[in-house]
């Protein structure tokens, strides 16, 4: 398994931007499919974003939210823009092994201790 480790999170007015930061240990970042997920108070952890070479992402999230990795810091990124109050949620990194787009928390096998966001009115 990999370490997580998530930092960005924070308080921000709806209509703003954050930028969260997931710093992974190991030698093998590049290898492994990597994720955002959420889980606001009461509701089950929701995916909202993936990446291997690419991004993919939850509708309810797209063209406000991008994923990017930089595989020389070991590290991904989660940009998103356009927040609402339905953003504010802890945010998870996670991991799994190999190149394969998954959604399910189940899929990966590594996790970050999660950030908070929140979104004021």
């Amino acid at each position: 398994q990999v370490q997580l480790v998530e930092s960005g999170g924070g308080l921000v007015q709806a209509g703003g931007s954050l930028r969260l930061s997931c710093a992974a240990s190991g030698r093998t970042f590049s290898m492994y499919t990597m994720g955002w997920f959420r889980q606001a108070p009461g509701k089950e952890r929701e995916f909202v974003a993936g990446i291997v070479r690419s991004g993919y992402y939850a509708d309810s999230v797209k063209g406000r939210f991008s994923i990017s990795r930089d595989n020389a810091k070991n590290t991904v990124y989660l940009q998103m823009n356009s927040l609402t109050v339905e953003d504010t949620a802890v945010y998870y990194c996670a991991a799994r092994t190999g190149p394969f787009l998954r959604t399910l928390p189940a899929d990966f096998e590594s996790w970050g201790q999660g950030t908070q966001v929140s979104v004021s009115s």
